[in-house]
């Protein structure tokens, strides 16, 4: 019997007795008065069997057949060793065997094909989620085997929006600021341009303390050229100061991790530009199972209409034009055409380097167009001015009998002797 059927017992030994009525027992037990009589009627009957749940020792009525379990866990060993219940439950059911992951964990369990995983404590203050979304974006790069043993390391590229968990990612070999910028891009392309970014102190996102305080020694403002990109757009760059504090992409990252391998395990995708064209439709997975809505309706996502984005996300630098309009641009050289009005030489051209590879010089707001020149320019030779007969001087000739034609190493000069 259980604690709660010898509870029971004594409560009807009670009644038997005299010294409660049925109604009574009923509130003591927590039963209505109807199931009250009916257990203590089989109380009378078969004495202390009857208050045992006749269902106990029994398979229930809604037990898996042992075929479907067998069949269950034998597909678990051969296509999804690895996974974790959820995510099991979720891919048997496309195989067509349907359960719940509570029911299979306990099955992985029993047949000693999963382990219970220890939670990390907490030990941080909880932060609450901005109200709208767009009003904080968090970014951040995650490097793992991704492809496992098919290809080599590369960088998952994240942005989870902190109000609705709403995520975006894109595969690249490294965390660069190209990558950064594209993935920016798409979101931007997407939802419209957020009101600020969460980010670490990367030199890709910001530069290090020490070149902003000299910088600002010199009065300018050192930005890098993913900073510069999000200045134009008027998006703010926050700087978190350990992984804890952009919990929300780290978290992700674990999701990723853990479902994003197994994908590209199943749809046998070993290059970066298979794993991107899978990548938006994951996305949007996630985002159907995990994303939940802002506490605020209104959406801080500004629209992009009226920004050059391709000319805002590239590399730029400042470049100094020579007198005959040739620009050198990573060891080559250009040769800057037509010469518009309003230019002198000598001018700071601007070096854009886009993210598909093109190159563009402006001046301003101009585009200037340019030639690639196959060789270093050479400076034209200078020609030595003529002079006329009249102004040459007759050139001086010391006589024979000069001092200096008399000077001997090591007796000094005649007038000193």
């Amino acid at each position: 019997m259980s604690q709660k059927e010898r509870e029971r017992l004594k409560v009807f030994e009670r009644v038997k007795h005299g010294e409660l009525r049925q109604v009574e027992a009923g509130e003591i037990c927590g039963l209505s008065y109807r199931q009250t009589r009916r257990q203590y009627q089989r109380y009378r009957e078969f004495g202390d069997r009857g208050l045992v749940h006749r269902g106990r020792g029994r398979p229930s009525n809604r037990k898996y057949p042992s075929k479907f379990r067998s069949a269950v866990l034998a597909r678990y060993q051969e296509r999804y060793p690895d996974f974790g219940p959820t995510l099991a439950a979720e891919k048997l059911k496309l195989d067509g065997y349907e359960l719940d992951h509570e029911t299979l964990r306990v099955w992985l369990l029993k047949a000693k094909l999963w382990r219970p995983r220890r939670k990390r404590s907490k030990h941080r203050s909880w932060r609450e989620r901005r109200a709208h979304f767009g009003e904080l974006v968090q970014l951040d790069g995650s490097h793992h085997r991704w492809f496992e043993q098919r290809g080599p390391k590369s960088c998952l590229m994240n942005m989870v929006d902190d109000a609705t968990g709403s995520t975006m990612s894109l595969l690249a070999e490294e965390e660069t600021s190209f990558a950064a910028m594209e993935l920016l891009w798409y979101w931007i392309e997407r939802y419209g341009i957020p009101r600020a970014l969460y980010t670490d102190r990367k030199n890709v996102y910001v530069l290090d303390k020490e070149t902003r305080e000299r910088a600002a020694d010199s009065g300018q403002e050192a930005l890098s050229q993913f900073g510069r990109a999000c200045r134009q757009l008027g998006i703010t760059i926050i700087e978190a100061y350990s992984p804890e504090a952009k919990g929300r992409v780290e978290r992700s990252h674990g999701t990723y991790q853990d479902r994003l391998v197994k994908e590209l395990r199943l749809a046998e995708i070993a290059t970066i530009a298979e794993a991107n064209e899978l990548l938006p439709r994951f996305a949007d997975e996630l985002n159907q199972k995990f994303a939940v809505q802002p506490r605020a309706a209104a959406d801080y996502h500004r629209s992009a209409k009226g920004y050059d984005l391709a000319a805002i996300f590239c590399h730029e630098e400042e470049r100094l034009a020579t007198s005959d309009w040739v620009v050198r641009f990573e060891n080559q050289f250009y040769q800057l055409e037509p010469r518009r009005k309003g230019i002198s030489p000598k001018e700071k051209i601007k070096a854009q380097q886009y993210l598909n590879g093109e190159l563009h010089f402006r001046y301003g707001n101009n585009e200037l167009s340019y030639s690639l020149l196959p060789e270093r320019p050479r400076p034209a030779k200078k020609t030595k001015r003529k002079q006329s007969a009249s102004n040459i001087m007759d050139k001086y000739v010391p006589p024979p009998n000069h001092v200096w034609r008399n000077f001997q190493f090591g007796k000094g000069a005649p007038w000193l002797r």
